[in-house]
């Protein structure tokens, strides 16, 4: 097979007339034919996604790569620790088995943080054994984000065991770090830490990169820190990579890495720069087995239209063409159910209140961010009861513990903005028990047995409207067609939106309301939780 046209040479920062002699796979012959023809297609190295989580597409990843192969993307950096906090190892092995069956690079990390902390209830335990059974495999070349910075810098010994096996194997570790800035910044990347992909200012950016860290700029479809960060490729092409890290279904029908690309590029960044982020530098920072337009390569690259829309004509993978004109040529293959989900259907009733007296303690959620803030509300009291005050867009949250039975979590949240009924969702990170928030108890009680019933998924309820989206794969991820996800996502989403959401995506949001990694206010199961200074805290303080 041979490919011709204006051939996209990142590492020599250059562009010229030439044809791809392809071979069993791999590129055997690059030859320059003349200058670079204007009018003419331009060939490139595919894109790498460095840093994301299949799982939150509510996708498998067979079913991933044929919405992302579209776009130009031809290999991913997967953290698999969702379904991990769900099923354990086993999780981490479905993921690899699935994505087997399809022609697309997928390479996993060992997830190094299962469950997330002690502070809630996760469905499995990934311990220094099982990461280092991991880290053996071919297709995990990274120990995942080590969300416990406190465990490294106080040297926590399971911590310190999981990093010496990364050192041990020759992988590198993902960082997870947000807000950690000086002395303490430089602490945990000189243990080993080697990327980031939670800054959320320049600022924060360049402490990190002094100190040797790569840094990832994420434009998911909840936390986006494009804008903040993009001017650092300017002046760090070297330590720059690109990631969705949680990417929902319908954004990822409408582009992946493509759009960062584009959007860099309309920003006045180098060409060179922008492409060496996007395809380059996570395969040399990852050691991926992805070609990079070289002879002896293999054949991993993409055809698009000119170097300012970037529209993708073709994307080949190993020699095959996998996507073309916007359509994938990645066949379906079947799906295995998998699974966690053991608590019974609840009641109203439990998710009342008491009101106790004085100021409640509410989460102050941020439109494009995980960060929350943290503020105090007089709240709206009836028949002794706190509840969700309309008004005042304080409305109730709760948390229902997936696998097993016990009481629900009750909580109160800012600037969700609904007027009606209740949305829920199993997609919690990180240990994917129920999150729910709602105007009235009864709309909460019934948003959730929606999603008990149907053992995981999303849900609107607004009167007697009500829809889920099933999730059956771990409670997390559905078993269809990824294009018939994300129009059914794209409904849901439209539902709750018209319910008075105000939030551009207000799914996402709330899968991130019980991370309680992020600072500064969050809701596990177990209850509501400080996370700048690591405690749980009462919704109703004393005195």
């Amino acid at each position: 097979m041979k490919i011709s046209g204006n051939i996209i040479d990142i590492k020599g920062k250059r562009i010229y007339a030439g044809t791809l002699d392809v071979e069993r796979g791999r590129i055997i012959r690059v030859e320059e034919t003349g200058v670079e023809k204007v009018g003419d297609r331009y060939i490139l190295p595919g894109f790498i996604d460095a840093h994301v989580h299949i799982e939150s597409s509510m996708v498998v990843p067979s079913e991933f790569a044929r919405m992302a192969a579209v776009h130009g993307t031809v290999a991913t950096v997967s953290d698999p620790h969702e379904i991990g906090n769900v099923l354990g190892v086993a999780g981490v092995e479905y993921m690899i088995a699935n994505g087997r069956e399809v022609p697309f690079k997928f390479y996993f990390g060992a997830p190094s943080c299962v469950p997330a902390t002690t502070f809630e209830t996760a469905g499995a335990t990934i311990g220094v054994d099982d990461v280092e059974a991991l880290l053996k495999k071919d297709e995990v070349r990274y120990l995942a984000e080590m969300m416990n910075w406190p465990g490294v810098l106080y040297k926590n010994a399971d911590v310190m065991a999981k990093i010496a096996l990364a050192r041990k194997y020759g992988k590198v570790v993902d960082g997870h770090a947000p807000g950690l800035r000086g002395e303490q910044a430089r602490d945990y990347i000189a243990a080993g830490m080697s990327t980031d992909h939670e800054c959320f200012t320049a600022e924060e950016a360049l402490d990190k990169l002094q100190y040797g860290m790569k840094i990832i700029i994420r434009e998911g479809s909840a936390a986006r820190n494009f804008e903040a960060l993009i001017g650092l490729l300017n002046d760090h092409e070297d330590a720059i990579m690109f990631c969705s890290d949680d990417k929902h279904p319908d954004s990822l029908e409408e582009g992946h890495i493509n759009v960062l690309v584009r959007r860099a590029l309309a920003k006045g960044i180098d060409l060179f720069k922008v492409l060496k982020a996007a395809c380059i530098t996570p395969a040399e920072h990852y050691g991926l087995a992805v070609g990079q337009l070289r002879a002896g390569d293999t054949a991993d690259f993409i055809v698009v239209d000119n170097v300012k829309n970037f529209n993708v004509l073709q994307t080949f993978i190993d020699g095959t063409l996998v996507a073309e004109q916007g359509r994938s040529h990645i066949a379906r293959v079947p799906v295995a159910i998998v699974n966690a989900f053991a608590t019974n259907e609840k009641r109203k009733e439990d998710f009342q209140l008491p009101y106790t007296g004085g100021q409640i303690r509410v989460i102050e959620a941020i439109d494009g961010q995980l960060v929350t803030g943290s503020v105090f509300v007089t709240p709206q009291v009836s028949n002794g009861l706190v509840v969700s005050d309309v008004d005042q867009d304080v409305l109730k949250i709760a948390v229902v513990n997936r696998y097993r039975d016990s009481p629900p979590a009750v909580g109160f949240i800012r600037n969700f903005g609904l007027k009606r009924g209740a949305i829920a969702s199993s997609v919690g990170h990180d240990s994917h028990n129920i999150l729910v928030v709602g105007v009235d108890d009864a709309s909460i009680a019934r948003a959730v047995n929606l999603i008990i019933a149907a053992k995981g998924g999303v849900s609107a309820v607004d009167g007697h409207t009500e829809f889920i989206l099933p999730l059956p794969v771990a409670g997390i991820m559905s078993a269809d067609d990824g294009y018939t996800v994300a129009q059914q996502y794209k409904h849901i989403d439209s539902l709750a939106k018209g319910m008075g959401s105000t939030l551009g995506s207000p799914y996402m949001t709330l899968s991130f309301m019980g991370l309680l990694v992020i600072p500064s206010l969050k809701l596990s199961d177990l209850g509501l939780f400080d996370g700048d200074r690591f405690t749980f805290v009462d919704v109703q303080p004393k005195g």
